[in-house]
């Protein structure tokens, strides 16, 4: 009489855990890396420079800092001579350029979170990594970094070029040179991060935009329609603390007497754009997307 035998162990198959396993289940065959900051960067950094604005907003702007910089020199050199451009700063043309450039800054920074909420993209995001916080950090620092290389190469090219015209002009010092085109670049990327993080506040691109620009140009119109005497120090104030006067304190041609001098315009900067994106962060935490 033959006895039955007990059936021989099989290994398990590839897809089944192995005993002891947290998920007893099932294995993926796909590797589980923990997600990290940098990912975060990776992905925003292939947004950024695969939409097709960034290189039409980056692209006008570098013809404007460059255009109007050198077209300002041009018109400069030929209409004085020599003797009138010896106490000029040639840096300090490039200022009409990078006024104008900013308002591509301000929309692109405003485009980079807003335009997401708009098309509906950023459920995708944030199912992508649901660390609102580090969704936003990533965005930071991607936009910051492009804005201002952009911005440092565009002011470097305009300041040689408008050296090398102006020859009867000022040679500029090293800290000319450093506030010019580093100083400069900075505080421009900075009111690129600042209207980035405008944009998630408001998640409206055209309004985030409008609220920049208003921010940009309303105080320096306003100070100028105010005759009263009695709004003399509101009217000073504006004029001291407007973008565009603390813009031209990086080219030592302030347009008042008083007010930010030397770094302090970037020091303003600096704090303006941490209490937005401290104001961000809150209200990127409690709100839905």
């Amino acid at each position: 009489m033959s006895t039955a035998q007990p059936p021989t162990p099989q290994a398990a198959p590839a897809w089944q855990a192995a005993p002891g396993s947290a998920y007893p289940g099932y294995n993926s065959p796909i590797p589980v890396v923990r997600t990290h900051l940098g990912h975060a960067v990776a992905s925003e950094w292939t947004k950024i420079r695969s939409v097709r604005s960034t290189m039409w907003t980056l692209g006008v702007f570098v013809l404007l800092v460059v255009g109007i910089g050198l077209l300002t020199a041009v018109v400069v050199s030929e209409s004085s001579s020599d003797d009138g451009l010896s106490g000029e700063n040639p840096l300090s043309f490039g200022f009409f350029g990078l006024l104008l450039g900013s308002m591509c800054v301000i929309t692109l920074g405003v485009l980079t979170t807003a335009s997401e909420y708009g098309t509906g993209m950023i459920r995708t995001t944030m199912t992508a990594c649901p660390s609102r916080g580090r969704v936003l950090a990533a965005k930071a620092i991607v936009f910051f970094l492009v804005a201002f290389v952009v911005t440092l190469v565009s002011a470097v090219v305009v300041a040689m070029l408008d050296v090398a015209l102006l020859t009867g002009a000022a040679e500029p010092s090293g800290g000319e040179w450093l506030k010019g085109t580093v100083g400069v670049s900075l505080y421009v990327a900075l009111l690129g991060l600042l209207s980035l993080a405008v944009g998630s506040i408001i998640r409206h691109s055209a309004g985030a935009i409008t609220i920049m620009i208003g921010l940009v140009l309303a105080p320096l119109v306003i100070a100028l329609f105010m005759f009263s005497e009695s709004l003399e120090d509101l009217r000073q104030a504006l004029f001291e603390y407007s973008i565009p006067n603390q813009l031209s304190v990086f080219y030592s041609a302030s347009l008042t007497d008083s007010g930010p001098s030397g770094w302090d315009p970037l020091w303003i900067a600096l704090g303006v754009t941490a209490a937005a994106f401290a104001a961000a962060f809150a209200l990127l935490e409690k709100r839905d997307v």
